[in-house]
């Protein structure tokens, strides 16, 4: 976790400038300085580009995966339901059911 703002005490004095990674042992300290909630930074989204590189990258894995073994043949059906089911894992879709 990423702190999104500066983290200040009663005071007014900065405990943890913007952007401090969080540890277990920061967090520990919290309770200590009175601090029940902290702002944390939400990790930034893709752009539809980026995610579209990023699932071409995935498929050209699998198809380098699987180089040897044609998805059509049912000749071996083994290894064509494992690439059915790494391609669905992979691509974040349904299951593949048999």
């Amino acid at each position: 976790m990423i702190l999104s703002d500066e983290l200040l005490d009663a005071q007014g004095h900065v405990l943890l400038p913007q952007g401090t990674v969080l540890t277990d042992a920061t967090l520990a300290l919290m309770p200590r300085h009175g601090i029940a909630m902290l702002p944390i930074a939400l990790p930034e989204q893709p752009s539809e580009a980026e995610q579209a590189a990023s699932q071409e990258q995935r498929v050209a894995r699998i198809e380098h995966l699987f180089r040897k073994n044609d998805p059509d043949s049912d000749t071996d059906w083994a290894t064509a339901l494992l690439r059915r089911f790494v391609t669905d894992y992979r691509l974040g879709l349904a299951p593949a059911e048999e």
